[in-house]
C-alpha cells in the first residue's frame, strides 16, 4: 500500500473532517511501515539516520520541496546526521490520509 500512497496527492483537509480512529488508522498504519510510528493516535514520527550534517539538511530540504508541492508540512527536527519528521494534520488534531501520503513521499526521497 505505501507504493499506492506514494502516488496519491494529498487533498484540501476541512475543520470538519473527522480524524482517522481505530481500523482505519491502523490499515492505514500496516500499509506504510518503514519505520513510521503512531503516536498518541494522533501524529506519527519516524527518525532518518545520515552519515553527518550535510546529508541531513540535504534530505531536510528535499522534505521540504516535498511537502510544499503536497501542501501539507511537517514538523521537522534536524540534528547531526538526523532528522525526525512528525506529522499530524492540525486543523484537525489528529491524522489524515494526507499524513499518510505524505509520510510515503518522504520514504520514496530516501531510496
Amino acid at each position: 500500500m505505501e507504493f499506492a500512497l506514494a502516488q496519491r496527492s494529498c487533498t484540501p483537509c476541512r475543520g470538519d473532517t473527522p480524524a482517522l480512529k481505530g481500523n482505519e488508522l491502523a490499515c492505514m498504519m500496516a500499509g506504510l511501515g518503514n519505520g513510521w510510528s503512531l503516536m498518541e493516535d494522533q501524529r506519527i514520527e519516524k527518525e532518518f539516520h545520515f552519515k553527518d550534517f550535510r546529508g541531513a539538511l540535504a534530505f531536510t530540504n528535499r522534505v521540504g520541496e516535498a511537502a510544499e508541492a503536497e501542501n501539507h508540512h511537517p514538523d521537522i527536527g534536524l540534528g547531526w546526521g538526523r532528522v525526525v519528521i512528525s506529522l499530524s494534520t492540525h486543523k484537525i488534531h489528529g491524522l489524515s490520509e494526507n499524513d499518510f501520503i505524505l509520510a510515503a513521499k518522504i520514504d520514496a526521497l530516501t531510496g
